[in-house]
């Protein structure tokens, strides 16, 4: 075949200079006019700069990544990716004759395949297929779990003021329970809470444990704990020096998309806060593949999708290369879109004014290579056909070309059950995440201070009702002393009108006794005037 010089130095050429030989991915489609290109290479340098595989279902993706991911496992760099399928296990062993692979390979004027597996961790949120995947929820934090309960803003506030509360007071917010505890205690202290942090509805409270309540149904309460993931276990190496690739098994995740797009955003978010700058080097610490990406952006909210395109622009500095594998890459939002430089655009079909719209923007999203159509080739690559551009060693990306994939040397298929279960036992890490830990966080604290304000407030009930019987039998002795004291009054008033009484009844009779012994009228008259002056009358 006679080469094409195009108006760049080609990039196995400007890579030699560098430490790492450029990763073979594809080479131009034999047979067509002018019938020469240059190999699509990816320079593990520059591998940190991003990446996109589209195409519509079944012309080729999988295989593309799978070669993507053992070249780079190859080299030295861990992967972590979603295996949405449950078809990218076979990584973990040595690939098999596969006719059209065989011919392929001898199409592409290959060498025999040197079948080889990559060492393999498999990582599962619901444990059953690899090591349990697993988060705190003040790891997740208010943005990313408001978009998983698809909460409104006024409840999404209320949360943010909960994981604030939980700040100020010192309560870990580690599983659900904790977080329905913490949502139990504010709505219970709402009065006194709102007034520093803001209005606090019953409503809204009840809308979020709703929601919890709905998610724990789901089995997602098995994703919030401890032991959380290390993220460090994720940059493992083997003793051949080869990257360890992490797979986590999706295909039951997905069936729940946001709660898929929730743990792959929060391992984003965990590599990009706890690994250091490294600035330009010779390869990346870590690539992070993300299939389906679509679903990381539907619906998400504005504030959510500006952090990630936060990180997507600057994780590069910390090594990590980041590569979304999506059918159409109209998908991906503009912003992020636009940091991916290393791209793969497997076949789109255009059947109505919208596909075909969407084959003309991924078109445009290339280099120009001016012998070839883009738009109209876009709409007629085989099975295993892609339009590839890598950056070559200027930081510059090459003008695209038709070229096919370089077939995988691991299994393309899913591993048996045995064999996973033989890998998952004898992982280093087996073991190290199984059992669950509960130490005490927010759940147990309020519930203590629930428990210690329920007998102080059970105490001052009994020495209120103490006091009030106190007081009531004061009253009581007050009332009987007062009764007995008006009754003695009663009594002498009584008795002193009784002597008065008998006393005049004494003399009365003494003066009748006078009148008699002196006789007649005179004596009567005597007789009164003696009792007047004796009884002091007039």
């Amino acid at each position: 075949m006679q080469a094409i010089h195009h108006p760049y130095t080609p990039a196995k050429e400007v890579a030699a200079a560098m430490a790492l030989e450029p990763l073979l991915i594809a080479r131009p489609t034999p047979g067509l006019e002018p019938d020469a290109g240059v190999d699509g290479v990816l320079l593990p340098a520059l591998a940190n700069r991003h990446g996109l595989i589209a195409g519509a279902t079944g012309t080729g993706k999988t295989v593309t990544l799978q070669r993507l991911v053992e070249q780079c496992s190859r080299i030295g760099v861990p992967t972590l990716l979603a295996d949405v399928k449950g078809d990218l296990s076979g990584l973990a062993a040595p690939g098999q004759e596969n006719p059209g692979f065989s011919q392929r390979r001898e199409q592409l004027g290959l060498p025999s395949a040197s079948f080889a597996p990559c060492p393999v961790e498999f990582w599962d949120v619901l444990g059953a297929q690899g090591h349990p995947v697993r988060a705190t929820i003040s790891e997740l934090g208010p943005l990313l779990l408001a978009r998983l309960l698809n909460l409104n803003d006024t409840q999404a506030g209320v949360l943010t003021i909960a994981f604030r509360v939980a700040d100020d007071q010192g309560l870990l917010l580690l599983d659900l329970k904790d977080l329905q505890e913490l949502l139990r205690h504010l709505s219970e202290n709402a009065r006194s809470i709102q007034s520093t942090y803001g209005n606090i509805s019953a409503a809204s409270v009840g809308a979020i444990q709703r929601a919890l309540l709905a998610l724990e149904q789901q089995g997602a309460d098995r994703f919030f704990g401890e032991p959380s993931l290390n993220v460090m276990d994720l940059l493992q190496t083997d003793g051949t020096g080869h990257g360890v690739v992490n797979i986590l098994a999706a295909d039951q995740l997905v069936l729940a998309p946001k709660l898929y797009a929730t743990v792959m955003l929060w391992l984003l978010s965990q590599i990009y806060e706890q690994l250091p700058e490294v600035g330009d080097a010779e390869k990346p610490k870590l690539l992070v593949i993300f299939d389906e990406a679509h679903l990381l952006f539907d619906g998400a909210p504005p504030v959510l999708l500006e952090k990630v395109e936060q990180v997507v622009r600057l994780i590069r500095s910390k090594g990590v290369g980041l590569y979304f594998c999506t059918q159409n890459p109209l998908d991906l939002p503009p912003k992020v879109l636009g940091q991916l430089s290393n791209r793969v655009q497997h076949a789109l079909r255009a059947f109505t004014p919208q596909e075909q719209k969407a084959v003309k923007a991924a078109a445009t999203t290339f280099r120009p290579n001016p012998p070839l159509d883009v738009e109209a080739a876009i709409g007629e690559l085989a099975v295993g056909e892609a339009l590839v551009s890598f950056l070559d060693a200027t930081g510059a990306p090459t003008p695209v070309e038709r070229a096919l994939v370089v077939p995988p040397e691991s299994r393309v298929g899913a591993i048996t059950s045995e064999e996973r279960t033989a890998l998952r036992q004898a992982s280093i890490l087996h073991g190290h995440y199984r059992e669950t830990q509960d130490r005490e966080s927010a759940y147990e604290l309020l519930r203590q201070r629930a428990a210690e304000a329920e007998v102080a407030a059970e105490t001052a009930k009994r020495e209120a009702e103490a006091a009030k019987l106190a007081e009531a039998a004061a009253k009581q002795e007050a009332s009987e002393q007062l009764k007995l004291e008006r009754a003695q009054e009663r009594e002498a008033a009584r008795a002193a009108a009784s002597a008065a009484r008998e006393k005049e009844r004494m003399l009365l009779s003494l003066a009748g006794e006078a009148g008699n012994l002196l006789g007649g009228r005179t004596g009567r008259s005597i007789a009164r005037g003696l009792m007047g002056g004796i009884l002091g009358r007039r």
